[in-house]
């Protein structure tokens, strides 16, 4: 099992190269091109050299801003310019909620409504369909 430990460490490293440089936009990408960089680390990823190349000098690495070593998680959590608010306390959701909510009420009356109509139409038909001369019930005696 430990054999195969350095094999799958390389092949890890060469993914990982190869995901980020793809993933990098083009404006960050230092010295070659992105599609040379795709080759370098495609074709000396098994010896390492592409892909700690690219690591090492294929792509503009900043420093985290703010400093204190925060990780950027937490950087983005204290710098975001909109602030999260939960639904109970948003008032446009709310105000769609009870939009939705008069729209829903109106669809449930037009079915109600409906269904009374339909059920009329039964009683009505029904009736009719007694009053005829087939449907009088035999005389006792």
């Amino acid at each position: 099992m430990l054999r195969y430990l350095p094999f799958l460490l390389v092949l890890a490293l060469w993914i990982y190269a190869f995901i980020d440089c793809l993933n990098t936009p083009e404006s960050q990408v230092r010295g070659l091109s992105k599609v040379i960089w795709v080759f370098v680390i495609l074709l000396f990823g098994e010896v390492l050299i592409g892909p700690v190349a690219w690591l090492v000098a294929g792509k503009h690495r900043h420093p985290v801003a703010g400093g204190g070593g925060s990780t950027p998680s937490e950087w983005h959590r204290s710098h975001s310019t909109a602030k999260w608010v939960a639904p109970d306390d948003n008032p446009e959701f709310l105000r769609s909620l009870k939009e939705e909510n008069k729209k829903d009420e109106a669809l449930l009356k037009d079915w109600e409504a409906d269904l009374r109509r339909r059920e009329e139409e039964l009683r009505r038909k029904q009736g009719e369909g007694s009053n005829g001369p087939d449907d009088t019930p035999p005389a006792k005696g």
